[in-house]
């Protein structure tokens, strides 16, 4: 007689929308077709401990052009593609990304797959001390498990991720706006940049929207409280770049529209770790 457990249920029901929180994860952990990725970065990243089963979406690492001069900057589409199916992602799976610092640097990585055409993706709100303080289990943050090659294929979409060039014009065009997330300090000018050698301030024509505003207590704001951010500075503009010190915020504050029902949003892959480069780029303080 076999007396094994059953496997798991298939996953039930589509993601409710970009944003999801333990509720929703919790009853679905381990259901074949749901992949977690830990999008920590920086002092964040082999915090010790993680969801169980998550594995690790190194933005910090291979999941950055390693090729170029800029952090964060996005991988090519077939390395993007490599990636992913060493982390066993199929493209029918369902995904869920989040970070230890709360909602910081997971949206990076959900953006980072809506440009590379995949939908199936949400961030997870609050993150892992969300779920450490609804006292579900945690896992020892070691080396990720071994897993079956995914069929994951990268389809880039053009204009999710931008340059200079297109934020140059963006500034210019009375039907955008540029929204900075980097703090009111290094927007003004009057706190350093944490990365020598560029310049302080911002550019001309952009806006402030520290990426800390459409959160509370570590999770985004309901979607009223954030259509209501977005339309005191953004007005009825059509188009919203989204920038911050290199690329990684600038994706909470596109996180922040989507929940507010807004569209034709970029976010400027290089932001200040290219535009604070001594250039021509032009730079203003206050």
């Amino acid at each position: 007689m076999n007396n094994a457990p059953p496997p798991p249920a298939p996953l039930p029901g589509p993601l409710p929308g970009p944003l999801v929180d333990t509720d929703w994860l919790a009853p679905r952990l381990g259901r074949p077709g749901l992949v977690v990725l830990d999008a920590s970065v920086g002092v964040h990243r082999g915090a010790g401990q993680r969801i169980p089963g998550a594995r690790v979406f190194d933005i910090d690492g291979v999941f950055s052009d390693r090729t170029g001069p800029l952090p964060h900057t996005m991988p090519t589409a077939d390395r993007f593609t490599k990636e992913m199916r060493a982390l066993g992602v199929d493209g029918t799976d369902t995904v869920v990304v989040y970070d230890a610092a709360g909602v910081y640097s997971g949206p990076r990585a959900w953006w980072m797959l809506r440009a590379m055409g995949f939908d199936r993706a949400a961030v997870l709100d609050g993150g892992l001390p969300a779920w450490a303080a609804a006292g579900l289990p945690l896992a020892d943050g070691g080396p990720d498990a071994p897993v079956r090659p995914g069929d994951f294929t990268a389809r880039p979409r053009p204009g999710l991720l931008v340059g200079s060039s297109e934020v140059a014009a963006a500034l210019g065009d009375r039907a955008a706006v540029v929204l900075d997330a980097r703090s009111r300090e290094r927007f003004s000018g009057t706190a350093p940049e944490p990365r020598v050698g560029l310049r302080s301030g911002h550019m001309p024509g952009a806006v402030n929207l520290p990426f800390g505003d459409i959160q509370r207590d570590g999770r985004m704001r309901p979607a009223s409280e954030l259509r209501a951010v977005f339309s005191a500075l953004a007005g009825d503009r059509e188009r919203l770049v989204l920038s911050c010190g290199s690329g990684v915020t600038a994706c909470v504050l596109a996180l922040g529209a989507e929940l507010a029902g807004l569209r034709g949003l970029s976010v400027y892959d290089g932001s200040w770790s290219e535009w604070g480069l001594p250039s021509d780029l032009p730079v203003v303080t206050g």
